[in-house]
């Protein structure tokens, strides 16, 4: 299980461009980040490195467990979410057939995957097809699947667009438990989230 998530010296390149270099942070269990500045400085650049996706420049990403270093690899199957722009969803399926193929995929059980539908109000959508959803509708239909299968550390990328009101108020809800149990977030916003944390803002 992560406990902590250790950057150093991180510097990424995008194309010819350095978005950041030297940029460091440390975020333990229970704590939350998120990450502000302007679009183009390179928050979901860092959340996709963090996640595996892109290599950075120079410094490292480094996955603690109670007990010492994980191997980043595993540490990025096993126990991290990351939910981007993209939902991922194929408009012609029903919600319940992606939600339970994405729940599969990262290891929740039947059970897990109805609790998590009525925790974030999309079970009574189940029935109908992706094209069907709002984009609110959407949204929480992908969120589900954080708590679906528990992993300690969520990277999210602008997680409460396009919410309404009601959604993002549950949602915050939904991310300080997460945290209370030890959880970490490590989140892009343009707004404050709800559950607070520190901000690491970056610049182009």
């Amino acid at each position: 299980m992560i406990r902590r998530l250790v950057l150093q010296s991180l510097g990424v390149q995008r194309g010819e461009r350095i978005l950041f270099e030297g940029l460091n942070l440390d975020l333990a269990a229970g704590e939350a980040v998120t990450l502000t500045g302007p679009n183009g400085a390179g928050k979901t650049s860092l959340l996709r490195v963090v996640a595996g996706f892109i290599a950075p420049l120079r410094g490292s990403v480094c996955f603690e467990a109670a007990t010492g270093a994980l191997e980043p690899g595993e540490a990025r199957r096993a126990d991290c979410h990351f939910l981007g722009h993209q939902d991922g969803l194929k408009a012609a399926r029903t919600a319940r057939d992606e939600l339970v193929f994405w729940a599969r995929w990262t290891g929740s059980s039947p059970a897990g995957t109805i609790a998590a539908a009525e925790r974030l109000g999309v079970d009574r959508l189940l029935d109908l097809e992706v094209r069907q959803l709002s984009a609110g509708q959407r949204r929480r239909l992908v969120l589900a699947r954080l708590i679906a299968a528990p992993r300690s550390l969520w990277l999210l990328d602008e997680p409460l667009s396009p919410l309404d009101g009601a959604s993002r108020g549950l949602f915050g809800e939904i991310m300080a438990a997460h945290l209370e149990a030890g959880g970490l977030i490590l989140a892009a916003a343009h707004d404050p989230l709800p559950m607070g944390g520190r901000e690491l803002a970056l610049r182009r």
